[in-house]
């Protein structure tokens, strides 16, 4: 694991990020998002680490999403057949006994079939989390071996009744068995592979018992990927949770930013009264650049919308980010209508896709540095489109 006086301030690790920003196009240089794009080819050559990474990156948002069940190994094989640069694998919660698993949510009644499962009939609980009531089947409550049994649905079949023929089909991953699927996928591919995990609600299992950071930290640092180079980015909606994570890893740290109205839980639970809008001023964003390397943040904090739903001002966001040496990788593009921007849906069928290449061009115009895509094959045909415009 890294030491604390390994990255005292970040410092060391913010200087890797400059590098591999000028690596990678420039934008710390302030360079337009096209003249940066067109690195992209060339951005891998001879580098490590983040350096490795075209730009603009594609990210499998739970794996190829769009086509599959989300956090199975069925999607993410998926998003790398499709030319996904890193899969989002996965949103980690921890069971009853300990094991970190990979799911939107601890609730997990809307991605599995635990609703079919009699045996599990009274688990069915209601819990608040993060200050909302929710009522269903918690991974908390289930050994592992006991999730093991359930196989995983579609999330949102109203959009994607497509993917509902896979339902069932696979199981709940282990994060430990991401991380043995990654070597393997990099071996069999011959070229790195990478993956994003998150820990998600990291306050509300702490007070569980059941601290995230820690787990991570010692699966990464048994599997050897706990280093400043190593193909794992870590991210998380709670600044503390990546500030502990800091201290005992060495990997690439993204705080992950919602609505600018928002308070992450962690400050809601310790007082703390500043929101995501003070979170992305400069001063802000100086202090994230002192423990993290990127910021996630919703496509709605990089261009702003109207009533309506469609696109209204640019931000300074991705300017004010490159300045103080981080990575903007938003979150999140969907070819389906009800995801678009107003001005690029086409018809109102939920299920049906619109201008999703319109509005991949507007967002990579902006320069940022990536995107979290549930359709990595669009994403990466929009960046060709980009770069070779």
């Amino acid at each position: 694991m890294g030491s604390q006086d390994a990255h005292t301030d970040g410092t060391g690790r913010r200087a890797l990020l400059g590098a591999a920003m000028l690596g990678a196009g420039g934008a710390v240089l302030g360079l337009s998002g096209t003249a940066r794009a067109a690195t992209a080819g060339s951005a891998g050559h001879g580098k490590g680490g983040l350096e490795s990474l075209p730009v603009p990156t594609v990210i499998g948002h739970r794996g190829a999403s769009g086509y599959r069940p989300e956090h199975t190994f069925g999607s993410y094989q998926l998003a790398l057949d499709l030319g996904a640069d890193i899969v989002e694998a996965g949103d980690l919660v921890p069971t009853r006994d300990g094991h970190l698993v990979c799911r939107h949510e601890p609730e997990i009644g809307g991605t599995t079939d635990v609703a079919d499962h009699k045996e599990f009939a009274d688990r069915r609980t209601t819990k608040v989390l993060d200050g909302v009531s929710v009522t269903g089947w918690f991974t908390e409550d289930f050994t592992l071996a006991e999730l093991k049994t359930l196989r995983a649905i579609e999330r949102i079949p109203a959009n994607r009744p497509h993917n509902t023929l896979y339902n069932g089909r696979w199981e709940i991953p282990t994060f430990e068995e991401v991380l043995k699927w990654q070597d393997e996928q990099t071996r069999r591919r011959g070229k790195q592979v990478w993956i994003y995990p998150e820990t998600k609600h990291p306050t509300y299992f702490r007070k569980l018992g059941l601290g995230l950071e820690e787990r991570v930290a010692k699966l990464l640092h048994k599997h050897g990927k706990d280093r400043r180079n190593s193909p794992v980015i870590l991210q998380s909606f709670e600044p503390t949770s990546i500030q502990r994570l800091n201290k005992l890893v060495d990997n690439p740290l993204v705080v992950l930013l919602s609505a600018a109205n928002t308070r992450p839980f962690d400050f809601v639970e310790t007082g703390d009264p500043r929101t995501v809008a003070d979170l992305i001023t400069p001063k802000g964003l100086r202090e994230i650049a002192g423990y993290a390397q990127g910021i996630g943040p919703t496509l709605d904090l990089v261009i702003t919308k109207k009533a309506d739903g469609s696109l209204d001002k640019e931000t300074t966001l991705v300017a004010d980010a490159h300045r103080v040496g981080l990575i903007l990788h938003p979150y999140t593009m969907r070819n389906e209508n009800p995801f678009l921007p107003a001005e690029y849906r086409k018809g109102t069928d939920a299920d049906a896709y619109g201008d999703a290449f319109g509005a991949f061009r507007r967002y990579f115009a902006t320069g940022i540095d990536g995107v979290f895509t549930d359709n990595p094959d669009t994403g990466v045909l929009a960046r060709q489109d980009f770069v070779n415009r």
